[in-house]
């Protein structure tokens, strides 16, 4: 498990802004400064999040960095989610599991998620991983589940975009039937978009092949994380 290294570069600088002297960014534990994060100006933080992300939450980290509640509020929030990150990680160690913020981004590579030759339908192994995360968020009931599909750029733009809304919905099918409450998850597909390695070499088209989700907190735990806090 990983913290995503941009979105510490950008929480560490709004720690300065929030809080008041050197001396007291040094004398801060990491509870501090989370909640600091929160203290900080929003025109900032938009405009710093906003040039560096660009489409919002057409991601996983702008869905996770779009739903930031911040203050003492965001700490509880991320506390939990802390907990959740390193479940998963045990369920799935191949899984790339990054706590990003006040929510978790998981990448499930073709090793952990894979499909049939152009189809969207799953793989028995795919299944068998997506197996391990049901109990999971099971336990963690109060988050949405945002599913971005990915390809490869091998064909056309159009179908590797409608390929990819086929897969996303597939991830998000099976894990409904699994018991899951399909209202926690949102699908999107991304084409051959955000490419994470070279779409020259087969190695760099596999990594590129993958399933991304963006867990944030629901409305009730936000609810529940205010009341904590408010204690």
């Amino acid at each position: 498990m990983k913290t995503n290294k941009f979105y510490t570069v950008v929480l560490s600088f709004l720690v300065v802004l929030g809080l008041s002297s050197c001396d007291a960014v040094k004398n801060s534990n990491n509870t501090q400064r989370g909640v600091g994060i929160g203290a900080a100006s929003g025109a900032v933080i938009g405009g710093v999040i906003g040039n560096n992300v660009g489409k919002g939450g057409n991601t996983a980290l702008g869905a996770i960095i779009g739903g930031v509640v911040g203050g003492t509020v965001g700490g509880v929030i991320g506390n939990r989610m802390d907990k959740q990150a390193q479940k998963i990680d045990e369920a799935l160690p191949g899984a790339e599991v990054e706590r990003v913020g006040e929510g978790i981004k998981l990448t499930l590579g073709e090793n952990s998620v894979n499909f049939d030759l152009n189809k969207s339908s799953l793989t028995p192994t795919a299944k068998a991983n997506l197996d391990k995360l049901v109990p999971v968020f099971n336990e963690y009931p109060d988050t949405n589940i945002d599913i971005f599909g990915y390809t490869d750029s091998s064909g056309s733009d159009e179908y590797n975009q409608k390929l990819s809304e086929q897969r996303a919905a597939s991830v998000k099918s099976y894990l409904a039937g699994k018991g899951l409450s399909a209202s926690r998850f949102n699908t999107m597909g991304k084409g051959e978009a955000d490419p994470i390695a070279d779409n020259e070499t087969a190695e760099g088209r596999a990594k590129n092949r993958r399933v991304e989700f963006a867990i944030t907190a629901n409305e009730k735990m936000i609810e529940d994380a205010k009341n904590e806090a408010n204690k």
